[in-house]
C-alpha cells in the first residue's frame, strides 16, 4: 500500500511537471507573437 502511493506520487509529480513544461513553452510563443504584431502596427504609423 505504501509503495503504490509513492508510485501514485511520482506519477503525478511528473505529469505536473510537463504540464508546467508545455505551458511554459505556450507563453514564450505568444509572447513573440504579441511582439511580432506590436513591431508591425509601429512599422504602419
Amino acid at each position: 500500500m505504501k509503495q503504490r502511493k509513492m508510485v501514485t506520487v511520482l506519477l503525478i509529480s511528473i505529469l505536473a511537471g510537463f504540464t508546467l513544461g508545455a505551458c511554459s513553452n505556450t507563453f514564450e510563443g505568444i509572447g513573440r507573437d504579441v511582439e511580432h504584431a506590436g513591431e508591425k502596427i509601429q512599422d504602419t504609423f
